[in-house]
């Protein structure tokens, strides 16, 4: 993607090339004296010798008043290794963009902003009809959004096989944290059967056969590899009998159903896991939207220990929003628990039901039903 934005100036390189990276590690300077300074820079974090000389070069650009933004795009799929280089030596003078697999107005080429709710910015936004229906949805859900599966013609299983290897056997395989790499492709598949659901580390410590301290580790991973995404509980001082366990979701429903064996987007639709797949797929493309407009995100859930749950909260300046997820056309009762939050004694706006609706239709006086579509 990069390579095809850039300017016809800046040069690319990879340090997958033995030349180019041993050129990095032994003499950052040369490096830089042969490639140039306005580069792209693939697989940085295997030389990280660069990252002092991009410091040096970036900090005399701007002790000369010259510009010295944007002359150096790194961009690596260790995301462990990448993040602590960075923090520890380009702190301050760094962007970072977090990439997670296609949303589905990427796949089907149609620009849009963020997911907001708000009625009408809603009404406006365009429906993708790749959603109109139940098993469109079941079918994107069950493929997902890696970007090969759209740019190739590799099976989805093959993929799928060829992704996880990598990942544990290169990205995780080299860690201190973990140790049996079966033990933790097991653990993998223990998450994606309990996406959408909350996370309790004793649970998954009993059911892995690992330590708690070790379960948090392995869940960080997967959080700060773009893996998952974790939803926090909303609470306040105002009541202390809110649940605080957070949720977690697959970012690439398309990758859990592969690791929970699901073998068909039919067998899925149908399953005991149906609703949780929607309520993952809505969640990810939202939390998607906001990756790609470089957005931060003020997304919660709710639940209370009388097991009064919302499945999200939008908190902003105006207040919160609530938004419950289901898969029917016309869920019955879907707002049944946005009651609970008045008692929070904060503004409470229009709510919102994300479900299999045809167009944007009032629910009650509070509510709206709102298509996937227009998610």
């Amino acid at each position: 993607m990069l390579n095809h934005i850039k300017e016809a100036d800046r040069k690319y390189v990879t340090l997958d090339d033995r030349t180019a990276r041993r050129l990095a590690q032994e003499d950052p300077e040369l490096f830089f004296e042969t490639y140039g300074t306005k580069l792209i820079i693939d697989e940085f974090q295997r030389a990280p010798e660069l990252l002092i000389e991009i410091k040096k070069i970036v900090d005399k650009k701007a002790l000369n008043g010259e510009d010295n933004s944007g002359m150096f795009w790194l961009t690596g799929s260790q995301q462990f290794y990448m993040m602590k280089n960075l923090s520890e030596t380009l702190a301050g003078r760094v962007g970072i963009f977090f990439m997670s697999s296609l949303a589905q107005c990427e796949i089907q080429n149609c620009i849009r902003g963020y997911f907001a709710p708000d009625l009408d910015m809603l009404k406006k936004r365009e429906k993708l009809s790749s959603l109109s229906d139940i098993h469109s949805v079941y079918r994107q859900i069950f493929i997902g959004g890696m970007p090969k599966l759209y740019s190739s013609d590799i099976p989805r299983e093959r993929f799928f096989i060829d992704y996880i290897n990598t990942y544990l056997e290169r990205d995780i395989h080299d860690l201190e944290q973990v140790g049996k790499l079966d033990a933790f492709y097991n653990f993998l598949v223990f998450m994606a059967a309990h996406t959408a659901q909350e996370l309790k580390y004793e649970e998954i410590s009993k059911e892995i056969g690992i330590s708690a301290p070790t379960a948090k580790s392995w869940v960080s991973m997967l959080e700060r590899s773009g893996v998952i995404f974790i939803l926090r509980p909303y609470y306040d001082n105002i009541t202390k009998r809110l649940i605080k366990t957070p949720k977690i979701y697959f970012l690439d429903t398309g990758l859990a159903a592969y690791l929970c064996r699901w073998p068909s987007s039919e067998t899925l639709e149908n399953g005991a896991m149906a609703g949780a797949f929607f309520e993952t797929f809505v969640i990810s493309e939202i939390v998607k939207s906001y990756y790609n407009q470089g957005k931060g995100l003020n997304l919660y859930y709710y639940r209370d220990i009388d097991k009064k749950e919302i499945d999200l909260l939008f908190v902003d300046a105006t207040g919160i929003t609530p938004i419950e997820i289901k898969k029917a056309k016309d869920p019955a009762d879907a707002d049944k628990n946005f009651y609970v939050l008045k008692k929070l004694n904060k503004n409470i706006n229009t709510g919102f039901v994300i479900c299999m609706a045809d167009e944007m239709v009032p629910y009650n006086r509070d509510v709206w039903l709102c298509p996937v579509g227009k998610v």
